[in-house]
This record gives C-alpha cells, structure tokens and sequence, in this order.
C-alpha cells in the first residue's frame, strides 16, 4: 500500500533538501473547479507528486487546488503530465514560475484537503465564485495604471503589502481574506462607478475577490491574470516598465522576490529602510516581521529584549516557558499592533 504522507522528520528533510545538488524549480498555480471526491483526487495526486519528488505546499477542496510547490528539473515535464493529467480541468493550467529562485523553497510535500482552497468566510449559497471580473494582461495593466477613473486594490495581507505592491494601490488593512472581502465592499461603496483592478500574489485571492465584487452590485470589476507574478514576468518579457514597486512578498523559505529595487517598508524596531521579512528567533515567539542588519545583531534575531533575554535561558527552561503558551503564527502589523501574542512591540516612527 503507497505512503500518503510523510514520515520523516522535518529536520531531516530540510537536511536533504539542502545537500541537494540537482536545480528545482519553484511554480504555484491554482483553479477553481468542481471536484466530488476531494480526497481521492488528493491521494493519486500525492502519490504522483512523489514519485517525481515533488515539494510544497498542496491546498484541496471541493472548489478546486492551490498549490506552492517546487519540482526537480530533471522531472519538471513528468510534473506537468501528472498535473495535467489528474483531472480534465487542469489540463492545460498557468503555471507561475517564481521571479527568483534558488531551489530551496520547500523540503517535504504537504497536501491537504480543506473546506475552502482559500479561506474567504463566504457563507452565502448564492454566490458563484466562477462569475469573475475581466483578466488583465501586463500591457492592459499598464495602461489601466494611469487612469485617473481606475482603483488597483490589494487583495494581500498588510505584511505583503508592506514590502511592495502597485503604485497608489489601496490596502484593505486586515491580515485574513475574509475578513478583506466585506471590508473592500465597504471602502469602495463611493467608487461603484470606477474600475476596480484587483490583484495579489499569484491570482487566487483576486479573482475570487472580483467574483464577490460583481456579487455585491459592482460593474467595472478586473483582476491581473496571474497575479503580481505573472505580471511581473510578461512585462519583463515585453520590455513594459513595472508598476509594482518594491518586493514580492512569497509564502515559502526566501519571504520575498525582488521587483524592483525600491525599499517602501522599514525596520519594525528602528524604522531604517529595510524590507527583509524574518521570524523572531526565540522559538516560543516566532513573530514574522521586518528586521535590519543592525537590529538582527543588536537583538540576536529576536524581536524583542524580552525574546532575546528568554533565548538566553537553559534549553529546558525555554521549553517549560513555551508549555503553557499558546503559539500560533503571529504578524506585526503597524496598523494593529503585535497580533496573537501578549509581548506588546510598539510600532516605531518611521524615519522620513
């Protein structure tokens, strides 16, 4: 009987995948479409994703699969026939290849099935997420980009936001999608009679987004095809200029690609431009943030001095301290304060 998960440490893993020398390529994609038996389909396919040792991150669902994931070279045509192949629907599919890569994305294959393969809080029988806005070419984002009639909305979380995102684009401030959704229905209920470009990372949270736009009366809804990343190539591809300034921010080990070569976010401790997204060292924390050069070393990779002292602590006393501590991911988020944890961070002056 095949293996349909993973038994091996994470620590091992990531040893492997380290000490491989063979290129991998770093692709998302994702469909919505309707599936009867999720978790069927989620088993032949995890058993075909590791016969070509594939990585990442699967996401499955009644509505369709969303999925980073990262794929030997030498197997990158066997991942296609698998893919393609495992239901008429993806047949065919955009594959986003990452902007920049060194093949160290991801060590172990993770596929779940879940309720939704983004999580949106939409709990109305009505809606149809198939009944989405117009797509957008890099060229027609372009010109829509200097359109005094036209709003780019950013469907990311705040720490996405933060380190890059479209020129004079608008921030639905929340760091979950739905709670965005009914919020960017509220923020724009004066712009019915604008064009609403919607974007994220890589297509998933936008194209719904315009679904459930149109759903709540608004016309002149778009998305870019293929999010940010898709963009980002087809306009480098076709010698456009880029209207996304700043950095990509990525779900996977790197937290960023690199489009342009504007710093737009600073340090959460000193307010110095910086735009590197790291996790707080202390383990009992692990607060995603931006930190400096300068207050990596100051801080030794923590967050806080009250998380740097506690890395100085015996191991043991570490992991008594961690017992009874609740932790889950947690995001600081200048509009918010420090979310999900009780060591209060105040957000700094930035430096202008």
């Amino acid at each position: 009987m095949p293996v349909l998960h993973n038994r091996v440490s994470n620590e091992e893993l990531k040893a492997r995948m380290l000490a491989e020398t063979e290129p991998r390529t770093t692709v998302s994609f994702y469909h919505y479409f309707r599936l009867d038996d999720p978790q069927i389909f989620r088993d032949a396919l995890y058993i075909a994703f590791s016969h070509v040792k594939v990585f990442g991150r699967v996401y499955i669902a009644r509505e369709g699969i969303n999925a980073q994931v990262s794929v030997p070279d030498s197997h990158f045509e066997d991942f296609r026939r698998a893919l393609f192949g495992s239901h008429p629907a993806l047949d065919g599919i955009r594959l986003n290849i990452a902007l920049e890569d060194d093949g160290k994305s991801f060590w172990v294959l993770r596929m779940k099935v879940r309720d939704r393969i983004v999580a949106d809080g939409i709990d109305d029988a009505s809606f149809d997420p198939t009944q989405v806005g117009q797509y957008l070419k890099a060229e027609e984002v372009n010109r829509m980009a200097d359109d005094p009639d036209t709003l780019f909305v950013d469907m990311r979380n705040h720490y996405e936001y933060e380190v890059g995102h479209f020129e004079n684009a608008i921030e639905v401030p929340s760091d979950t999608f739905r709670e965005q959704l009914p919020m960017a229905v509220d923020m724009l209920a004066d712009a019915r009679d604008k064009n609403i470009v919607m974007y994220c990372t890589g297509g998933i949270r936008c194209e719904k987004a315009s679904a459930y736009m149109l759903h709540h009366g608004f016309r002149n809804v778009y998305h870019v095809e293929g999010g940010i990343i898709e963009y980002v190539r087809q306009a480098k591809a076709n010698g456009l200029p880029l209207r996304f300034i700043g950095k990509n921010f990525v779900f996977d080990e790197r937290m960023g690609e690199r489009v342009s070569e504007d710093v737009i976010a600073h340090c959460h401790q000193c307010g110095e431009p910086c735009d590197v997204h790291v996790n707080c060292k202390n383990q009992g924390c692990h607060l995603l943030f931006i930190q400096c050069p300068t207050c990596a070393e100051k801080y030794e990779g923590c967050c806080s001095a009250v998380c740097q002292d506690e890395i100085r602590l015996p191991l043991e006393e570490q992991r008594q301290r961690r017992k009874n501590r609740e932790i889950n991911m947690k995001i600081f988020n200048k509009s918010k304060g420090l979310l999900n944890t009780t060591l209060g961070i105040p957000a700094p002056e930035e430096k202008k």
